[in-house]
């Protein structure tokens, strides 16, 4: 098998993320019991995708929740007869006015007596408890409590806390409560798989983390679980360290999906009219086809063969492998014509529902590559890739170019603008005072004064700003971030998941693994911020034999296992990379992602704007 097709079938031996799945289904179901008779839970919008990936409505059901709502601003619920309505929010104060309306017309509508509980996830916020005092519903409440969701299993090898807010919260705000939260999803993680001994990191966010969790350790002394580590090496990766691999648009199958149709909570939203044709050839409909008005939802993850086996290819690579999978289902259903006896017969038929299964996933992904082909050979795709490459190389860069002043002038996104603007200036160190006033400029003639918030926002988060010291080109060279000839179909380096780039971050992760980081120090003081490496000692019987700490395999032959974790979000194509470097046969390392959130260039740039919202003037 080719590397690629091993990495399909992942799984991380060491590391059972249904152990923690498990934890979570175990809270959740103590919470809703201490609530007793029947429930209609009342969701914040935010919450529904992360619940499902942790109990479904059957488990729910057989704990006696017999509605569930969206909390909405008119704050009215359907007509139920529940003896409690259980609020589960985030700790926002914008929700607790959505909440407190929700009470204040249930008791409004009077009849029976109901029972109302609040549960924040993942932390009680006084400032909430305080607002809800203040909107006079507080004392309503039976139970205020939290449930301590920090971290959404996403697949087999990825965790997310799904906090969106993250990197701006950091980097804009100054408010370091998501790095609380990280630290607290971290120790989590070591009472159910153990102490990890190694702790490297790179950047403010985390050194912050880093602090947070051994004073946590050292506070909860003498009460750690004494599990033997099954994760070897934590390391951090604060997002601000390499702000350029998000901006860049992603080329494996799964990160090209995210980009155009966004990926959210392993689910994907897709225009409906291009499966009719598909589904019905796959069999899944004989008679007339209305038109679909609703988009297609779909679940991706890892336990659909297909998918796993072509999520992290280069997209490049994809149409070959449907071919040929196309063809292999074709033969497998030739072989109807030859079994002859009622034991081939028999054979043949066993086979059949997996059989029908594949030719229905086939049909599924054969429908996606079509719609993510539309925009991956559209020339506005195709210029605004050429541009990035060319920055990425250090091409033409000191001056305008021409292309984001045609996209400018086209009144293109103003996203895709900023995205491009965003990755001259950090290939170039910032960009020159005459060039950066010139964008500012054009940007606020074309798209309106509101967005001059959103550029200063981008200034401050450091994504652009005047041109300083040039050190991204050693950075370039020493890490060999540019790679000339990439191969694609068969790869043999992580820059194939941007076709000829590799990621700082996952580079990082590669260079910690062997040689280790002693090897690129000079690398790492051109970086942003403090170099975390810190070791949390161990009880002598739960050690671990090891040649070295930069060693990739145990005493007992088992790769290292490293959790790498992103702190301001990380991208599919970074993953994919990662996937990627656990396959290597000579030693390989094990990596478990986790991340404050997934993102991609535009999400991200979205999470950091903030245009001014202009009132309407009264003309009289």
């Amino acid at each position: 098998k080719s590397i690629l097709e091993m990495a399909a079938h992942l799984s991380l031996g060491k590391v059972n993320i249904a152990v923690l799945r498990e934890s979570y289904r175990r809270e959740l179901l103590e919470c809703l019991d201490k609530c007793t008779g029947s429930k209609a839970l009342v969701w914040d919008d935010g919450l529904t995708g992360p619940f499902g990936l942790i109990a479904e409505y059957t488990l729910l059901k057989e704990h006696e929740v017999d509605k569930m709502f969206p909390l909405q601003k008119s704050g009215r619920l359907p007509q139920n007869n529940c003896q409690n309505i259980v609020f589960i929010s985030r700790p926002k104060l914008g929700l607790m006015d959505m909440i407190a309306q929700t009470v204040l017309k249930e008791e409004e509508i009077g009849g029976f007596r109901k029972e109302f509980h609040l549960f924040f996830v993942p932390r009680k916020s006084l400032l909430c408890e305080r607002k809800l005092k203040e909107l006079g519903v507080y004392g309503t409440f039976t139970h205020v409590d939290e449930f301590s969701l920090d971290m959404i299993p996403l697949d087999s090898d990825l965790l997310s806390m799904e906090y969106e807010a993250a990197y701006k919260e950091c980097h804009l705000d100054s408010d370091y409560t998501s790095m609380y939260n990280a630290a607290k999803c971290l120790m989590t993680i070591q009472a159910l798989y153990g102490t990890i001994p190694n702790i490297y990191g790179k950047g403010d966010c985390a050194k912050h983390v880093a602090d947070i969790m051994l004073r946590m350790r050292r506070e909860n002394a003498g009460n750690e679980a004494q599990i033997s580590p099954q994760i070897d090496t934590l390391l951090l990766i604060d997002r601000a360290i390499d702000p350029l691999t998000p901006l860049l648009s992603q080329l494996t199958y799964e990160g090209l999906i995210d980009e155009i149709f966004s990926i959210n909570n392993t689910s994907v939203k897709l225009p409906p009219e291009k499966f009719m044709k598909k589904d019905k050839e796959a069999g899944e409909s004989s008679g007339p086809q209305e038109v679909p008005t609703e988009p297609k939802k779909l679940v991706l993850n890892s336990a659909e063969e297909l998918y796993s086996e072509i999520r992290d290819r280069n997209f490049n690579a994809v149409g070959p492998l449907l071919s040929r999978r196309a063809k292999m289902i074709t033969a497998q259903f030739d072989e109807r014509h030859q079994a002859k006896t009622v034991g081939e017969i028999k054979q043949f038929v066993s086979k059949l529902p997996h059989m029908q299964a594949a030719k229905q996933s086939l049909a599924t992904h054969t429908s996606i590559a079509e719609l993510v082909k539309e925009v991956t050979d559209s020339d506005s795709f195709l210029d605004s890739l050429r541009v990035q490459q060319e920055f990425t190389n250090g091409i033409d860069i000191d001056k305008a170019n021409p292309q984001i002043e045609d996209m400018i002038a086209k009144g293109e996104n103003l996203i895709k603008v900023l995205r491009l603007v965003c990755i001259q200036s950090i290939c170039n160190n910032g960009l020159k005072s005459k060039v950066l006033d010139y964008y500012k400029k054009e940007i606020i003639q074309v798209y309106g004064f509101e967005h001059i918030v959103t550029i200063m926002n981008l200034e401050q988060a450091g994504l652009i700003k005047v041109q300083g010291q040039k050190t991204f080109p050693t950075i370039r060279k020493t890490l060999k971030l540019c790679v000339e000839e990439v191969n694609e179909q068969n790869p043999n380096d992580i820059s194939y998941v941007f076709s000829g780039y590799a990621p700082l971050s996952v580079r990082l992760a590669q260079y910690l693994a062997r040689p280790g980081w002693r090897s690129i120090v000079e690398v790492l003081s051109l970086l942003p911020g403090p170099t975390v490496e810190e070791q949390q000692k161990l009880p002598a019987g739960l050690r671990k034999r090891r040649t070295s700490i930069t060693s990739t395999q145990s005493s007992t032959g088992e790769p290292k296992v490293t959790l790498i974790f992103f702190l301001g979000g990380v991208t599919y194509a970074e993953v994919a990379a990662l996937r990627f470097l656990s396959q290597f046969e000579d030693g390989p390392t094990d990596y478990l992602i986790a991340t404050t959130k997934i993102i991609n260039g535009h999400t991200w740039i979205e999470s950091l704007s903030n245009p001014i919202t202009i009132a309407p003037v009264n003309p009289f």
